[in-house]
């Protein structure tokens, strides 16, 4: 095969195997016959393309990667090919858990890279849909000597994409120890914030946190459709109040303005999580999946504390035209 058709041949492993495209719609997207695509999908297993992993460096996105890492700073970007969703195509919950689970894949392999290079790695990780896909993409590397820390409260909704579920998924996969804050994501005051602080358990949970090679985080939208909304997290007036504030996302617990900078509010008095400053002494690696999270990924990424980014290709196309 040509190295063009080496390129067309891993586009179509990515729409089929993670996007759940089926023969036809891949064919139909690309341009291709059926016949064609259910050849290159069988050429995919036989020459090794499709394992465990997927090598999104042959996708074709290389140009718009480069473009990121140009404009916000970064060391690295990971883009997944963009799907090109019209609303006639599917429903929005599905076209959402496609970005997940493709950008989940590929934070996976960058995660079971850093495990293979760096023996005793201090993970820390943040929450979310996105975070939880990294965890159940994780296969095939034993790190028993790897640590990993939840760097906000964990007591949270009870879900597969907690603080403390996400810990415990990553040490279960690994073979690596597993540590949590054990306290609410956010206290009930400013005083009871203080003395969960002064716990020795949460002390020596932030210590963890603090020495921190690498900690993957992701970004949300404040809006009612919010996961923070969704999970009653934070009420409707408290969004109303974060909104007027200036806030136009959120990452454990930090609310950021359309700059990245942290805004003024009560609310962040609260929450108990790694601040803003001290991620800027931590490698971070952003995960951002879906297209409606473009704004507050680009936002985040002018803050200055993101050091690479692994994004779905349709928010990476967003993310890159705002503001031009």
């Amino acid at each position: 095969m040509s190295e063009n058709d080496d390129d067309l041949m891993v586009r179509v492993a990515w729409y089929y195997y993670v996007g759940g495209l089926n023969q036809e719609m891949t064919a139909s997207r690309l341009g291709l016959t059926r016949a064609r695509v259910n050849k290159m999908l069988s050429e995919a297993r036989e020459t090794g393309l499709v394992s465990i992993s997927i090598d999104h460096q042959r996708a074709g996105t290389m140009p718009l990667e480069t473009e990121l890492e140009r404009r916000f700073g970064l060391d690295f970007c990971i883009t997944t090919p963009a799907f090109g969703f019209t609303g006639s195509d599917t429903g929005s919950e599905v076209r959402q858990q496609i970005a997940f689970r493709a950008v989940g894949v590929a934070a996976a392999n960058y995660l079971k890279k850093l495990l293979i290079e760096q023996d005793q790695i201090t993970v820390g990780t943040g929450w979310g849909r996105t975070i939880e896909q990294m965890t159940l993409q994780l296969a095939g590397v034993r790190a028993p000597h790897a640590r990993f820390i939840s760097m906000m409260g964990s007591l949270t909704a009870n879900n597969a994409y907690n603080p403390f579920e996400v810990v415990h998924s990553l040490a279960r996969r690994t073979g690596g120890e597993g540590f949590f804050l054990p306290v609410p994501f956010i206290a009930d005051s400013i005083e009871d914030r203080k003395v969960l602080m002064s716990q020795r358990s949460v002390m020596k949970a932030m210590e963890i946190a603090h020495s921190a090679s690498v900690c993957f985080i992701s970004a949300g939208e404040l809006t009612e459709r919010s996961l923070l909304r969704l999970q009653g997290m934070i009420s409707k007036a408290e969004l109303e109040s974060l909104r007027e504030a200036g806030a136009i996302g959120d990452t454990n617990g930090i609310f950021f303005d359309a700059n990245g900078q942290e805004v003024s509010h009560s609310l962040s008095e609260r929450t108990i999580a790694v601040g803003m400053a001290e991620l800027r002494k931590i490698k971070v690696v952003l995960l951002i999946a879906g297209e409606e999270k473009a704004i507050a990924a680009r936002a985040l990424l002018r803050s200055g504390i993101i050091n690479g980014l692994i994004i779905d290709g349709d928010a990476a196309q967003g993310v890159e035209t705002i503001g031009k």
